[in-house]
Formats: structure tokens, sequence, C-alpha cells
């Protein structure tokens, strides 16, 4: 038994390494494209559909805060003009979103907090980043 939990252990430490990879990647992509992004620590409450501050969480382990903990992961601006488009940017190795995340993300674009949601997730080819734009109507 004690076995089979530090295998996931070392599994889950392998992903979450991997994804941060993978975000770090995204973002120097989009920096690439012109984007200027951050991080976004806000969240939507489920329960009463309002934008609220996100949760810090705390690793006893490490003895860390993380702070980057919103939904979406990043929020990115680009100068159109006289104006800038203003996006939220989700980064999903798989690019699916969960009922939740999806609910969230349409309350983000009825609120018009964001001009368009993308779903940033990795592509057919070795080293490709596909990006997704979510629209309200996406299962």
């Amino acid at each position: 038994m004690e076995k089979k939990d530090s295998s996931r252990s070392k599994q889950g430490k392998k992903n979450r390494a991997a994804g941060a990879r993978f975000e770090l990647k995204v973002r120097t992509d989009m920096e690439k494209q012109g984007w200027v992004l951050d991080k976004w620590t806000n969240n939507v409450d489920g329960e009463k559909w309002i934008l609220i501050k996100a949760k810090r969480k705390y690793n006893p382990f490490l003895k860390a805060l993380s702070i980057g903990t919103g939904f979406p992961d990043f929020i990115a601006f680009k100068r159109k003009g006289k104006r800038y488009d203003v996006i939220g940017l989700e980064v999903k190795r798989n690019g699916w979103l969960d009922k939740i995340e999806k609910e969230k993300c349409r309350w983000y674009l009825k609120n018009k907090i964001f001009s368009k949601i993308l779903i940033a997730k990795k592509g057919g080819k070795r080293g490709e980043i596909t990006y997704m734009n979510f629209t309200k109507k996406d299962n």
C-alpha cells in the first residue's frame, strides 16, 4: 500500500512540474505575439456569481503560499489602435475544461470582463501550442 501511494505522489509532482513548464512556455509564446500578460488573481464565486479575490493555497511541506490560483490563469492585453483588447487565458495541457470552469468562462463573457477567453493546449507536434477560442455556446 505504501509503495502505491509513493508512486502516485511522484506522478503528481511530475504532472505539476510539467504543467508549470507548459504554462511558462505558453506565456513566452503569447508575449512573442505582442500580448502583455499577468497572473489573474481573481475568481468567480460559483454560488453568488460575483467576482472575488482568489484564495491563496498554503503548502505545508514547502511552507509557502502560492499566489496564482485564480481562474483563468492569465489576463492578457494587446493594443488595437486607440483601444486595448483584454482577454483571459487558461492553460490546460489537454485542453479540457470541467463543468464549473465552463460556467465561469460563460459568466466572464456575459459580464464583459474579457472580450474572449483562449484555452491553450498542447498541439499535435512536439512543442506545438494550440489556442482554442471559448464561446458561450461551448459544451
